[in-house]
């Protein structure tokens, strides 16, 4: 690939190391590609009120496609651009279809508001007894029928005695194509998302929005939620511990996220 017109980078597994940091490699080489005026797009799972942790550190003040490709957000402006939800009454459709199809399952949702933190907005919102994989990260508990009330981002199904592999797989037979259905974690959590919205057509708006061409945009990656974005990309690459299935779609397989591999192919050109 000639020197790329746009970078687009995952974040967990991929930008960040295991301990998950931008390491002094990777942060000189995001140096260059800023002062190049290269764009480089965070492309993540993350909701935006997870964004500046590691847009800050970095100096990155772009943009960042959020909620697997359902919210687009200004980094320097701290501004929601665009949302792709999942309305009330698909969400309660979506989760009458599953509950019981998946064992002992529980839900939660992502919502936006106008900024990364609305302080007027329960943001992420869980059910009782729901299992958070990341751990256990500062959320309001609702019941199921107030939790589904209000348009969504992203619904998350969550059960500790499945892997997600075997969630998406029961999840995408009874569901069909009425909604999307990734994972990012193997720990038995699967993230749903209206039909359509990937992080690939995230990236596409931002690449519109920017002029640059598939062709021209280079993108990293390591879990299923990416595989859409690594196909769209005119060179994706997967990160060695990357799942099977971003492996099998990438164009090159760059060194794990534990041996800067994002930086390893950046620096061809940066």
């Amino acid at each position: 690939m000639r020197k790329p017109e746009l970078i687009a980078s995952d974040i967990d597994g991929t930008l960040l190391d295991p301990l998950e940091r931008i390491t002094e490699r990777t942060t000189r080489v995001l140096d260059k590609v800023r002062t190049e005026g290269t764009p480089f797009v965070l492309v993540s799972g993350r909701p935006p009120r997870w964004i500046p942790r590691v847009a800050d550190p970095a100096d990155l003040n772009g943009y960042a496609v959020c909620a697997n490709g359902a919210v687009l957000y200004d980094i320097a402006d701290d501004r929601v651009l665009s949302v792709h939800g999942l309305e009330p009454v698909l969400l309660r459709d979506v989760v009458d279809a599953l509950d019981g199809e998946l064992g002992d399952v529980s839900f939660a949702v992502e919502r936006v508001g106008e900024r990364a933190h609305d302080h007027e907005l329960a943001e992420f919102v869980t059910e009782t007894g729901y299992r958070n994989p990341w751990g256990d990260e500062a959320s309001q508990t609702q019941t199921r029928a107030e939790m589904l009330g209000r348009t969504a981002v992203k619904l998350l199904a969550s059960n500790g005695r499945m892997t997600s592999d075997e969630m998406a797989v029961i999840a995408n037979e009874l569901l069909g194509d009425s909604v999307d259905i990734t994972f990012s974690t193997g720990h038995g959590l699967i993230e749903i998302s209206a039909h359509g919205v990937t992080k690939a057509t995230g990236l596409s708006e931002v690449a519109s929005r920017m002029d640059v061409a598939a062709r021209d945009c280079i993108a990293f990656g390591d879990m299923p939620n990416d595989v859409p974005m690594l196909s769209w990309a005119g060179h994706g690459v997967a990160m060695a511990n990357a799942h099977p299935a971003v492996l099998d779609v990438a164009d090159e397989v760059t060194g794990a996220n534990a041996e800067d591999g994002v930086a390893m192919v950046l620096e061809r050109w940066f």
